[in-house]
């Protein structure tokens, strides 16, 4: 079974090897060198230089690092304008609420790019702002939420960014080096193709010198200490990171983030042709779209439980839209150990599915409108 979910992924078996080494104490020396290792390949994902940086393991989810980032990074006095257009940063919201941090919203429709005029008019309109907190690929609909324009308001305002690359991080740029980033939260079991369980924070350490500290478990600076002294507080998830070390070995050997976003890109853009031709349309497109995951149009006269049983059947697993999104979408990602001849199968699949379906249209039917640029090329 082929998953085409947001997480977890398709493992190699190179990744689903190392899950079989043997035992390890968290407390012996063998485990911190391990933790070493992955931290380390943590910052060269992106050739971050650790003076400046920390790779901060945490176990749990991806929304735990979220969760540990935003309970630590908005100081005390501190307060957070968060950027909602999808069901990932209306959780950053509703975390923040919980630890009870200073925050404002600015908000969006689901199927809405990010508007910087408005993000600016809250910030410039209300005092106090020391960070803005934004989802860079929301998943809610496949859009990647342009960075560089909102580094550039908080540049020109001395306000930090804060990261939600849970589903970009080892597969879309990410522009370290503009200078606004404060740190970002992701996760072992997305693009990296590791497995669930290991979680992580990379850092500026400048940002960890004035850490608030609102949490027990995630408490993001205790944990960014105790990891930089080879310790750890709690029970870690041991063969997680195994597998982590050995994900990331495998994204350095295949080329690193840029080739596998290469890799996505064209799985990813012949999946939407493919689809296209069957009358099956993106939601988002082109520049606005994650090359990670894709958001399509349920074809007229099928729902999602039909298509998802029909795909599962042939040994493909997608994944439905959310909210008000559930009965009119589904979502195709390409991460994990996907290749052409899975996507030629896929394809296969798609067209005996929609057998049928009065919704199949020919090639070239135009379909309905989507929201977005045009493909780049």
């Amino acid at each position: 079974m082929l998953l085409l979910n947001p997480g977890p992924v398709s493992l190699s078996e190179r990744v689903r090897r190392s899950l079989l080494q043997p035992d390890l104490c968290h407390r012996e020396p063998e485990f911190f060198d391990l933790q070493d290792e992955a931290r380390r390949r943590l910052l060269g994902v992106y050739g971050l230089d650790p003076a400046e940086w920390a790779a901060v393991l945490l176990t749990g989810s991806g929304t735990a690092a979220v969760e540990s980032m935003l309970a630590a990074l908005v100081p005390e006095d501190g307060r957070v304008l968060i950027v909602e257009n999808g069901v990932y940063g209306e959780r950053m919201s509703q975390i923040a609420g919980r630890f009870g941090v200073d925050y404002a919203v600015a908000r969006h429709a689901w199927t809405s790019a990010v508007d910087a005029a408005s993000v600016a008019a809250v910030l410039d309109g209300e005092p106090g702002f020391t960070h803005v907190a934004v989802v860079h690929h929301e998943t809610t609909t496949g859009r990647l939420n342009n960075l560089a324009e909102l580094g550039h308001l908080c540049r020109e305002r001395g306000v930090r960014l804060l990261v939600d690359a849970v589903s970009s991080f080892g597969g879309e740029r990410i522009d370290f080096q503009q200078g606004r980033i404060a740190a970002v939260a992701a996760t072992a079991n997305k693009c990296v193709h590791g497995v669930p369980g290991v979680a992580f924070v990379v850092v500026r350490r400048d940002a960890l010198s004035q850490a608030a500290c609102r949490s027990y478990y995630l408490d993001l600076s205790r944990l960014a200490a105790l990891q930089d002294r080879r310790d750890t507080p709690f029970t870690p998830a041991v063969h997680a990171c195994y597998a982590l070390v050995e994900a990331l070995t495998e994204l350095e050997d295949c080329g690193g983030w840029v080739r596998r976003h290469e890799k996505y890109h064209a799985l990813a853009r012949r999946i939407e042709e493919a689809l296209s031709s069957l009358g099956i349309h993106p939601l988002i497109t082109g520049r606005e779209s994650s090359v990670v995951l894709r958001a399509y149009r349920l074809p007229p006269g099928m729902s999602y439980p039909e298509l998802h049983d029909r795909l599962k059947a042939d040994g493909f697993v997608i994944y439905a839209g959310q909210g008000a999104l559930s009965s009119d979408i589904f979502r195709v990602s390409v991460m994990g150990d996907l290749h052409e001849g899975d996507v030629d199968r896929l394809i296969l699949a798609f067209e005996r599915a929609m057998q049928g379906v009065g919704a199949a249209q020919p090639v070239g039917h135009p379909g309905p409108p989507v929201v977005g640029m045009p493909e780049a090329g």
